[in-house]
């Protein structure tokens, strides 16, 4: 499979009219569109250890959630993209249309929590809201949470009732809560929050869960590798550990 072949099969099941207006996704980077695919690296970001990565490894693309460019380049002067382009590999990301897609970020994560007849709550379709199968005390399910996602830590303000019908939206979710209030969710799990939002929100009767913009959206990559496999089981999959943010407990 080359290229330009893998881009427009991936295209196509994550449309960009499912792109936020606001977004730059899609095909970031393509020196070569007729380069066969045989290595592909799947990350959250670009960064210039993943880029370094991809050149030493042969890698014909790197896939990401986070594009590679999001604001207007006025020259190609980057270490990180010349490089890239010097060393013929292309780069696919796909953000807001991998939040909203079944499959993509949101579906993976409802999946992962249990959440049944998972289904979008907000006008924009991101995000996803579902009932677990038993109801559970706010802290039982801080501790599902922070256990499942592999998260160093988690932050929380509580109702005080018992948690059944979850959202969850991976990444910065702060500006769909009040959509997932109003969609009758007692429990709204997502990425970050800043302290004004998680604050407002302890007035709002909804416990609120904050488990990390990483740890809430990287669960998508192994579903990402998955398709891949099945599109070409003949093409190799890396998923590279991103993060850049340490914590210290």
């Amino acid at each position: 499979m080359k290229v330009a072949e893998l881009y427009r099969i991936l295209d196509r099941k994550f449309p960009p009219t499912l792109s936020c207006d606001w977004d730059n996704d899609g095909l970031m980077c393509c020196p070569d569109p007729g380069r066969e695919v045989k290595n592909i690296l799947l990350t959250l970001d670009v960064t210039e250890e993943a880029a370094s990565l991809a050149e030493r490894g042969n890698f014909d693309v790197i896939l990401s959630h986070h594009p590679l460019i999001f604001h207007p380049l006025h020259a190609v002067v980057s270490p990180k993209l010349t490089g890239l382009i010097q060393n013929g590999i292309s780069v696919m990301s796909f953000h807001t249309r991998l939040d909203k897609a079944e499959g993509g970020v949101n579906t993976v994560l409802a999946e992962l929590l249990g959440l049944r007849d998972a289904r979008p709550f907000s006008e924009e379709g991101i995000g996803r809201m579902g009932e677990l199968r038993e109801m559970q005390e706010a802290d039982a399910f801080l501790s599902f949470v922070k256990k499942t996602l592999s998260c160093p830590f988690v932050e929380a303000v509580f109702s005080g009732r018992p948690c059944r019908r979850v959202a969850v939206v991976g990444g910065d979710g702060k500006d769909l809560l009040d959509d997932a209030i109003a969609a009758g969710c007692d429990t709204y799990l997502t990425g970050s929050m800043s302290y004004n939002s998680m604050t407002d929100a302890a007035e709002k009767g909804v416990t609120v869960i904050a488990a990390g913009h990483y740890y809430t959206e990287n669960p998508v990559l192994p579903r990402l590798a998955a398709l891949i496999k099945a599109l070409d089981g003949g093409i190799s999959c890396w998923i590279f550990d991103c993060n850049l943010i340490k914590t210290l407990v």
